[in-house]
């Protein structure tokens, strides 16, 4: 896939909408020194060219009682088309499991999780082990979130 080319106006837009994706376009029209609808117009071509996949809304983990992030790391002897089909798929229906990586190196996968607490946790991990014959999992418990972004940088 080609990479889409940005000027710096839409660069100033896309920033905008990382932060707030609420924000009205006349409010992110004036910001950049645009009128509205020469604003709204790359707003939409941003979209159609799939730049900006879609507009959700982040949630606060600690109000929500999920205060327990793990990173999983897994290797498995395991490495078939099908047997990664039925893998993904089974650890995809998680909810819990909020990224998920296929990854180079010592390391298979990579998945990190979302727990209200280590009870939880053995709970997502139990049904986990049962999606797959797995190698070895090893799990680490994040003792502090120092950065954790959704905004990539521009």
């Amino acid at each position: 896939m080609e990479n889409i080319v940005l000027d710096p106006v839409d660069r100033r837009i896309l920033a905008m909408l990382q932060v707030d994706a609420n924000r009205s376009v006349a409010d992110i029209a004036e910001a950049v020194g645009l009128s509205t609808t020469p604003c709204w117009k790359r707003i939409k071509r941003l979209e159609r060219d799939g730049v900006i996949e879609r507009r959700v809304a982040i949630l606060s983990r600690d109000r929500l009682g999920l205060g327990v992030t793990v990173i999983v790391a897994i290797k498995t002897a395991r490495h078939s088309d099908a047997w990664l089909d039925d893998f993904s798929a089974g650890v995809s229906a998680i909810p819990e499991v909020v990224e998920f990586y296929r990854m180079s190196g010592e390391i298979d996968y990579l998945l990190k999780i979302v727990a209200r607490d280590i009870a939880d946790y053995d709970r997502i991990y139990r049904k986990l082990t049962k999606v797959a014959d797995l190698h070895d999992v090893s799990s680490s418990f994040a003792m502090q979130e120092i950065k954790s972004t959704t905004a990539l940088p521009l």
